[in-house]
């Protein structure tokens, strides 16, 4: 008969046992060792590390203004300003703000590979100017490698500034999806409809703090989240974890006032929660409806197009998988070992549930997560072809392809923004194939 753990401390060591934390460092090692041996692997995520790069340095990269220079024997950083200027922290100087950057006579300068922005209109090369076609421009260094839209916008900023744009979508939108599924997934997975009790009058109060918690957390604060949509993606996030928070807090309020009346026989007697019942049909209900109905459906009723409202929206629409899988993996980490000595300790289950099961139970859900991102790259691809959600001024893959529709002689319009949304993708599925190979439980031993 196994005897059972005197603390917590002893607890993590039969943790360690477990499937997922069992000898960690040579897991992990062995791990790396499994992925570095298929070459196609490493070749996707050497070119995902790549993106992320062009993505983090994008303004570095493409940007209608020097990185340093020296003007009217002044060393000066334009690109450092405009980031100063944005935060509030640098006021430009009167004769600098409506400076010709393109014109100045400069002592010298130091210019990035590509002197666009991306949403830069070069009233020269209008009208759909081709990769080789003859541009008008004073020197070589202001040529458009790969061609214009049909704005005069350069493509290869636009290429540059647009996988900022999808990666940012992708993992904000698998973010917020992931948190959710994660909970909601562990949380069926773990209590299923028998292992959590609440009496009636917790499950009532629960009930009319969730209501009263939303109308607080989000009816009353509509006009406050709406201000922060428009301030920018952090503001808004800030503000929309707010109001959950808000919404949670309310609720739980209610369910520990409820405890009050425990003693009263019609609200005190225990009935169990049907948290998998619910949460499977939630999820079967929404894997009915197509997911990009629903994004249409929403985006039409907001007044203005906000790219970070589309990627709330694919995170709150888009955590079913997770949480299908976070389920899976709940079901067999809960018949662990470690989890009835935990019991048999006396530990509550929310505390076993956050501070064993669920870390235990979270390598396998990376795997889910990669191929989320893609999933939501190219949903925002479908949008921003739609001209759905995304304002007309940000330029992004999808977009791209919008307007070649309209211009089928412009190849270079289909071609590299259909290139660039098709590698991605397929780097993404690929990372997530090989972690599935070495993470999953059951080809580990394979």
């Amino acid at each position: 008969m196994m005897q059972q753990p005197d603390n917590e401390a002893e607890l993590d060591a039969v943790e360690m046992d477990g499937p997922i934390l069992g000898a960690p460092q040579s897991f992990w090692a062995s791990a790396r060792e499994r992925f570095r041996k298929n070459q196609v692997n490493m070749i996707a995520l050497r070119f995902l590390l790549f993106l992320v790069t062009v993505a983090l340095l994008a303004d570095f990269i493409a940007y209608d203004k020097p990185l340093i220079c020296k003007l009217d024997g002044v060393v000066e950083f334009p690109l450092f300003g405009d980031y100063l200027s944005d935060l509030g922290l640098y006021k430009r100087p009167v004769e600098r703000i409506h400076q010709d950057w393109r014109q100045a006579k400069y002592d010298w300068a130091i210019w990035p590979l590509v002197r666009y922005k991306a949403n830069q209109i070069d009233y020269d090369n209008q009208r759909l100017t081709g990769p080789f076609a003859v541009q008008r421009m004073s020197s070589w260094k202001w040529r458009h490698f790969l061609g214009t839209g049909r704005d005069g916008r350069d493509v290869l900023s636009g290429l540059i500034h647009g996988t900022r744009i999808a990666l940012t979508i992708g993992f904000i939108a698998m973010g917020i999806a992931g948190f959710i599924g994660i909970i909601l997934g562990a949380v069926a997975g773990f209590w299923g409809d028998e292992r959590w009790q609440l009496h009636l009058g917790g499950i009532l109060f629960g009930i009319l703090g969730l209501i009263l918690g939303f109308f607080y957390g989000f009816q009353v604060r509509s006009y406050v989240l709406r201000d922060a949509l428009v301030n920018g993606a952090a503001s808004f996030l800030g503000q929309l974890l707010l109001s959950f928070l808000i919404m949670i807090g309310v609720t739980v309020l209610f369910v520990q006032f409820s405890k009050l009346f425990k003693r009263v026989p019609i609200l005190g007697k225990r009935y169990n929660v049907w948290v998998d019942i619910i949460i499977s049909r939630v999820i079967e209900i929404k894997t009915a409806i197509p997911t990009i109905l629903l994004i249409i459906t929403i985006m039409s009723l907001v007044e203005k197009k906000n790219i970070y409202f589309v990627m709330v929206i694919i995170g709150l629409l888009g955590w079913m998988g997770v949480a299908r899988f976070m389920k899976g993996e709940m079901l067999r980490t809960r018949s662990m070992a470690y989890i009835e000595a935990a019991r048999s300790m006396g530990l509550s289950e929310v505390r076993i549930l956050f501070r064993h099961a669920i870390p235990n139970s979270l390598t396998p859900v990376l795997i889910v997560l990669t191929f989320g991102i893609a999933g939501a790259i190219s949903l925002e691809a479908s949008l921003s072809f739609l001209g759905i959600g995304v304002p007309d001024d940000v330029v992004t893959w999808g977009g791209m392809l919008r307007e070649a529709r309209s211009s089928q002689s412009a190849w270079w319009l289909a071609v590299f923004p259909g290139l660039a949304i098709f590698l991605t993708v397929t780097a993404l599925n690929l990372v997530g194939e090989g972690l599935r190979d070495v993470l999953d439980p059951r080809l580990r031993h394979e």
